[in-house]
Order: structure tokens, then C-alpha cells, then sequence
């Protein structure tokens, strides 16, 4: 299992955070999304590589924050809309804008990288007419535009360079291949999905350049649709309607001791040594649950998730692509030295002395539960959990576990029209409280005719 950053979760914080972009409209091999329509100032497709007059059209949509509070998440994803566009160090870029709605976009430049030494994008706002940004560091250039529907238009002038990018629908495998090949002096490459943003460097992208970059895109759309189908995103009702924009994933220059990824607001962040598993399609396929996992943390509902549980419940999502993707599941994995599963090792320890959910099980027993219930009560189960939560937003502080446990315990019952209060208390040993016992029988619901605790994939 991939530990993940922590969460810094907050539950009732309203300001918006980095974030990122959305579906694809690319007018032209530059990786527009949507949302964001580019125009090139050129006459041939080289030109049009190297035009320094481009337009960007947005169109504004909630910002991360209000969607991870729409969705109950722990963790708002990214609202960056990619321009594909690059500016040097302490190069002055100026930009045209014309607010069409009177909402003014933001301008962020720079690469994700929590654990170095530049952390984030910086975030630059915008102001009608001509504006001249000097960045001391440079980067990749994205927008934001907060709102909902409105237009604006920012025109790149001057300062910018075009980025190697490669965008699902629009870039042919031998343009980008030329890209790479001739724009040596931009550091930074970028592949650009209706949902995703894959943030490169330029050693980084080489090393796996001869990948069939549209087949990995849309793979990473697939991983994306498991994740949203097992969150109960199927716009049912507005509040179940998909995140407005997409995901960024990034290659990081560090991480902690033990850390192969991790997770935090706005983007997964990948060393150069997972990208053998993140940016090639078999790798990705086969051997991914890293970025399943790491993208499960921008799913993870903070209603029922206990700080013991940061680690499992994020792997709902991670079990949920395997299946997609036609995977074993990985609680199937047979541990040498005892011949059994995670299922198995789990289930011989039911009813010893001292159990406990927190310490007696490990990593993977742990998420066992959690398959159980999708096993006894169906395929529905979690997308029908996530839907009920995000409807009654249940608020919790971080600290608060006996909430979160009861929330979880609570919330399972009423989805399973069953009292599990066997099920987690009395096998599982869940720390469900009194207080939540009490919910649960409140309920009046009967007992599972099957114990969910004897199930297995």
C-alpha cells in the first residue's frame, strides 16, 4: 500500500485552493480543456508551435474548495486549466484580459512539489486590460476562473514559450514526438486528458517517451471513471453531478523516507522512480495501484473516515479499478509464509483475546470489511453510501473518530437496510461507542441473513 501525505484535511475552511482543468475542447494541438479554448496567432502548425499570440477562452466553474464541500471530500482536487504554455525565470509575461461577466481569472505559474524546496504554483490575480507578471522562478502557466458559466479572455503577448504537450483527441504520437525533440530548452512536458493533467519534466517524460501516449491517457480516463462510479457520481441529482475539472498528476522531485507517492489538496505527486507504474500503459494497467490508491485520496468522503482509517478507506477505490481494469484483487494475495489471503488471515483472528480493529489486523485485513459489505449487499453498496452522505453532509471534525466510526457503522446499516452491529462490533471489533450501538438499534432494521464476515472474493 502506498502511504499517502497527510490529508491536511480541513471540513469547513471556504477558501480555494490551487486547483485545475476540465473537459477537452482543444482547438489546436496545445492541450486545451475544457472550459479552455486556445487560438494560435500563426499561419503553419510550426509556427504555430512557437507563437508567442495566443488566446485563451475560459469559462468559469465552481472552485475546488466549493467542490470538495459539495462532495464531502477530505481533499479538494485540482482546478487548473493547462494553457500548455511556459515562462522562464524572472521573464516578464504580459497578458491581454478581457473579463466578458466581470469575473476575473487567476493566474498560477509553477510545478507542484510539496516536499522541495519551491513547493507549490504561484498565484498571481488578474486585472482587466494589460498585465505584466514577473515570476522568479518560472513554470508551466494554468488559469482559474471561479464562477459559474461566465466568460473571460486572457491573451498571451509576450514572455511565454510553448511547452511539449500532448493531448488526447488532438496531438498525433509523431507531432509530440517532434515536440520533444525540438523544444529542448523547455523543462517541463505535459499530457493533457479531458480529466487529467500529467505534469512531467523533461528527463522524466524521455525516459518512457516511446509509450502510445493517447492508449495511457485513455486508461488514466478509465481509472478516473472507476474511482467517480464507485463514489456514486452519476448525476442523479446536481449534488452527485461529476467534480467540475479534473485531476493533476506530477512528478515530484521528493519524497519522504518510505513514501513511493502521496496525496494532498490539488494533485498526486509521483518521483521519478513510480513513473515506470504512472506513465507507461502496462505499468499503469498491471501495476498502478500506487496512483489507484493516491487518486482514491481525492475521493475519500471525511464523514466516515477516522484517522486510523486515512489508509483504508482509500482503497474502496483502489479495489474498485482493479475490478475495472480486470485485476485480482490484491486482499487475494497469498502471504508465503502462511499460505493464506488477507480474508483468511483476517478471519483466524476473530474472537481471539484483546482484538481490536485498530491493532490487530494489518493494512490489508483491515480493508477486508469494507470489501464484505460491497460483497454481502452488492455492487451498489458503496456508490449508494457516498450518495446518501453527500446528501445529508454530515460534518465531523478530523479528531473526531468515535463520530466517524459511528458515522461509518451507521451509515453501512441504513445503506444495507441490516443492523450490522455484529458485523463491526462483535467480529470486526470496530471502536464503535455506546452512543453509536444505540443509532444503530434505533434503526429497527433486522439482522443479515448471510454474515457479511464469511464472505471472500
Amino acid at each position: 500500500m502506498r502511504p499517502a501525505h497527510p490529508s491536511h484535511e480541513t471540513v469547513t475552511a471556504t477558501a480555494s485552493g490551487p486547483g485545475r482543468r476540465a473537459v477537452l475542447t482543444a482547438l489546436a494541438g496545445a492541450g486545451a480543456a475544457g472550459g479552455l479554448a486556445l487560438t494560435l496567432g500563426a499561419g503553419s502548425a510550426q509556427a504555430a508551435t512557437y507563437a508567442t499570440d495566443v488566446t485563451v477562452r475560459l469559462t468559469a466553474r465552481p472552485s475546488a474548495e466549493a467542490e470538495r464541500l459539495r462532495l464531502g471530500q477530505a481533499l479538494r482536487a485540482s482546478e487548473f486549466r493547462p494553457t500548455g504554455r511556459h515562462v522562464a525565470a524572472g521573464t516578464s509575461l504580459r497578458l491581454d484580459v478581457q473579463p466578458h461577466d466581470d469575473v476575473l481569472p487567476t493566474l498560477w505559474i509553477g510545478r507542484w512539489d510539496y516536499y522541495a524546496t519551491l513547493t507549490a504554483p504561484r498565484r498571481y490575480a488578474l486585472k482587466p486590460g494589460s498585465n505584466t507578471i514577473t515570476d522568479p522562478h518560472g513554470g508551466p502557466v494554468y488559469f482559474s476562473l471561479e464562477g459559474d458559466g461566465e466568460q473571460a479572455t486572457v491573451a498571451f503577448k509576450s514572455g511565454s514559450t510553448r511547452m511539449p504537450v500532448f493531448t488526447l483527441g488532438a496531438t498525433e504520437e509523431a507531432d509530440f514526438q517532434r515536440k520533444l525533440d525540438g523544444m529542448t530548452d523547455v523543462p517541463v512536458v505535459e499530457l493533457h486528458g479531458p480529466r487529467s493533467i500529467v505534469t512531467l519534466t523533461r528527463e522524466g517524460a524521455l525516459l518512457y517517451r516511446n509509450e502510445d501516449h493517447a492508449a495511457l491517457l485513455r486508461l488514466l480516463e478509465q481509472i478516473i471513471d472507476a474511482e467517480s462510479a464507485i463514489s456514486g457520481l452519476d448525476g442523479s441529482k446536481p449534488v452527485h453531478r461529476p467534480k467540475a475539472g479534473g485531476y493533476h498528476f506530477t512528478e515530484v522531485s521528493v519524497v519522504p523516507s518510505g513514501v513511493g507517492a502521496y496525496a494532498t489538496h490539488g494533485y498526486n505527486g509521483f518521483p521519478r522512480a513510480y513513473l515506470d507504474r504512472a506513465t507507461t500503459v502496462q505499468g499503469l494497467r498491471t501495476r498502478g495501484w500506487g496512483l489507484y490508491h493516491e487518486l482514491g485520496h481525492l475521493h475519500q468522503q471525511f464523514a466516515y473516515k477516522p484517522a486510523a482509517m486515512t489508509e483504508v478507506t482509500v482503497n474502496i477505490y483502489s479495489l474498485a479499478v482493479q475490478r475495472a481494469l480486470g485485476q485480482p484483487s490484491n486482499l487475494l494475495t497469498v502471504d508465503p509464509a502462511t499460505g493464506l489471503d488477507y480474508f483468511e488471515s483476517a478471519r483466524a483472528k476473530f474472537g481471539t483475546d484483546g482484538l481490536t480493529y485498530e491493532k490487530s489486523f494489518g493494512a490489508y485485513e483491515k480493508l477486508v470489511p469494507l470489501r464484505q459489505l460491497e460483497l454481502a449487499f452488492g455492487d451498489a453498496f458503496w456508490p449508494k453510501l457516498h450518495r446518501l452522505v453527500r446528501e445529508e453532509n454530515p460534518q465531523s471534525d478530523s479528531s473526531d473518530s468515535a463520530r466517524r466510526y459511528r458515522a461509518l457503522a451507521t451509515y453501512a446499516s441504513r445503506v444495507a437496510e441490516r443492523d450490522l452491529t455484529d458485523f463491526f462490533v462483535t467480529t470486526w471489533a470496530f471502536p464503535i461507542d455506546a452512543q453509536g450501538r444505540a443509532e444503530i438499534a434505533a434503526l429497527g432494521l433486522p439482522k443479515p441473513s448471510v454474515d457479511p464476515a464469511t464472505l471472500s472474493d
